[in-house]
């Protein structure tokens, strides 16, 4: 499978090749490439009457001075002018809308498939990298649309209306000169692209490098101020973007060697000749040298023109391979549209599971247990034990390496995985908020609950105190990340997320880490009241909720080795007395720490 989610299914676009997802986006709007092909054509057509028309006017003079004829010959370049710029118009709109077009459906595309990947896939993926692709490297299929295949499609009418007009309207010796620089033109042509292709995947390559290395260090920018390594950073950024540089130079040095620009300055020459020797011989009037020399400088479009266009071409097929590498890429999860589907009462359990993020290297052992519906289980354990895995297990963000992770019995890959996800709410330890108003980031999970229902919801999580204390209220709209608010805050607002969605199983991880201990029993009473019902699975150090819970697991270098209630494994478990012990002297040395420091203010 390509995703766990299909987002859109509108797109039906071939993944065989770069070419093929091109030419695949192309037919998705056929009206505006024929009327871009259109424009194309009758701008040459058009721009090759011009010097016909000069020849006959340059006759007319020599011949007879007859000014008739001349004024005849300006009237019609006029109004065969103005029907090219109008052509033009629909030539140029239709490409613009072509080309944006082609960019909004790429983008979507591949935004709809980073959204179904896997966080397998996500989690050996620099973010920079990715957002290379779903920005630039799509804004240059764009520019190789317009004006990139925009100009291509235009020069090669304008490459073969000499061929086509000199025989037919001049003489028909005249296509000597034109047919043999058409040959060597496209030979030319095919070694260029040749040359350029790598040096264009080479620009990109190392623009995605540099962009990765510079949103990695914008996000880890309080680590880089924090170890005063802003230096070192601008050291290792500057190498990034000299390998960029030096990749564009080398791009600019083939465009510089571009040898049809020699090829057609031996046309002008080898023309003009071949046209003064037929009229020595009495085969044309010097009025046709002219219009023919005329024709000739139409190749002049097409050779300055390629030069942008080609290399347009070259960066957008490059960019076009770059998109396809994340759409093709495989997953570890499928969606499984035909699974099983159904209302979740809470029973979890797990059959002798073994897991690793890495191939070979396992955090989970043998691991077996069962969650009753309604029960509250609370998973203890040294850090590195694994507790953070397995609730990623349960609503299959990773999928098991062996045994088996079942919900009511069902496994959860035959679950179908939007009916498994919506169910399960999990409250991390690291609180993501995204940078939107306070309600949405609370109705996130569910868009469409009502104001009502987010406030209830912030109310019992402790949070609608301190939402009504900013000026805008729910309306406030917090920075990337929640970085304007404290870590408590954070924490209240994700269970806020958490309880208005009302999920069968509700997961916590360390999720009143940031929280002070009178907020916290406030949100232990909340907490409490909304696990009546439905299976709670609490990841913590706080004593108070290890003992509130209906069932603990010991963790231990990722195996189980001891299950119960708390005053069982008080008795019957050694690593559980460790765990519990050194707990409750963290606790209590943070209890004293905030008597010393309450006494401390009383003395000042």
């Amino acid at each position: 499978m390509t995703s766990e989610f299909v987002a859109r299914r509108s797109y039906n676009t071939d993944h065989r090749s770069p070419l093929r997802f091109i030419l695949s986006h192309v037919r998705r709007n056929p009206v505006f490439g024929v009327t871009m092909v259109i424009g194309a054509f009758s701008n040459a057509a058009l721009a090759s009457l011009v010097p016909y028309y000069v020849g006959q006017a340059f006759d007319a003079v020599n011949e007879s001075a007859d000014l008739q004829v001349v004024t005849n010959m300006v009237i019609a370049i006029v109004l065969s002018q103005l029907l090219r710029s109008s052509l033009q118009l629909m030539r140029n709109f239709s490409a613009e809308i072509f080309a944006q077009r082609i960019e909004r459906d790429v983008r979507d595309e591949l935004y709809a498939s980073l959204l179904g990947k896997s966080m397998t896939y996500h989690d050996f993926q620099p973010v920079g990298e990715i957002m290379a692709r779903v920005t630039n490297d799509v804004r240059e299929l764009n520019l190789m649309m317009n004006p990139g295949m925009n100009l291509l499609i235009g020069s090669g009418m304008f490459l073969l209306l000499p061929v086509f007009s000199s025989p037919l309207l001049i003489h028909p010796a005249l296509v000597l000169t034109p047919a043999i620089f058409i040959i060597l033109y496209v030979i030319a042509q095919y070694h260029y692209i040749r040359r350029l292709n790598p040096a264009s995947q080479a620009v990109r390559k190392t623009f995605g490098d540099m962009n990765a290395e510079l949103a990695e260090t914008l996000d880890g920018l309080q680590v880089v101020k924090g170890s005063a390594q802003e230096e070192a950073e601008i050291r290792g950024f500057n190498k990034l973007a000299d390998s960029v540089r030096d990749a564009v130079v080398h791009q600019g040095r083939i465009e510089a060697r571009y040898l049809p620009v020699l090829l057609l300055g031996l046309a002008n020459a080898g023309g003009f000749v071949h046209a003064v020797i037929l009229y020595q011989q009495g085969a044309i009037e010097v009025g046709q040298i002219v219009a023919y020399t005329g024709q000739l400088a139409l190749f002049g479009f097409p050779v300055f023109s390629s030069i942008r266009s080609f290399a347009q071409l070259t960066l957008g097929y490059a960019s076009a391979r770059r998109i396809l590498e994340v759409i093709t890429a495989e997953t570890d999860l499928d969606q499984n549209v035909s699974g099983y589907e159904a209302d979740i009462k809470g029973a979890i359990t797990f059959e002798n599971v073994a897991f690793g993020y890495v191939e070979g290297q396992r955090v989970l052992h043998d691991v077996s247990f069962t969650i009753e519906p309604g029960q509250t289980v609370a998973i203890v354990g040294q850090t590195g034990s694994g507790k953070t895995s397995i609730t990623k297990l349960i609503n299959r963000i990773y999928d098991v390496d062996s045994g088996s992770v079942k919900v009511d019995g069902v496994d959860v890959r035959d679950w179908k995985l939007e009916s498994l996800r919506s169910q399960i709410s999990i409250i991390e330890q690291d609180i993501f908020l995204f940078s939107r108003s306070i309600r949405e980031n609370i109705r996130f999970g569910r868009p469409d609950a009502t104001d009502e229902e987010v406030e209830e919801a912030a109310r019992k999580a402790q949070a609608h105190d301190f939402i009504m204390s900013f000026p805008d209220g729910y309306d406030t709209v917090i920075g990337q990340r929640g970085v304007t608010l404290s870590g408590g805050q954070r924490q209240r607002l994700a269970i806020a997320r958490a309880f208005v969605t009302n999920p069968p199983i509700l997961i916590l991880d360390d999720s009143t880490s940031a929280i002070d201990s009178a907020t916290e029993d406030r949100i232990q009473q909340a907490i409490w009241a909304a696990a009546k019902g439905r299976t709670t699975i609490l990841i913590t150090h706080r004593l108070s909720q290890i003992r509130w819970a209906d069932h603990i697991i010991v963790l231990k270098q990722g195996r189980v080795v001891a299950q119960g209630r708390h005053e069982d494994l008080l008795e019957t478990s050694e690593a559980y007395r460790r765990i519990f012990a050194r707990y409750e002297g963290a606790q209590s040395t943070q209890e004293s720490q905030a008597v010393k420091a309450a006494t401390d203010t009383r003395g000042h």
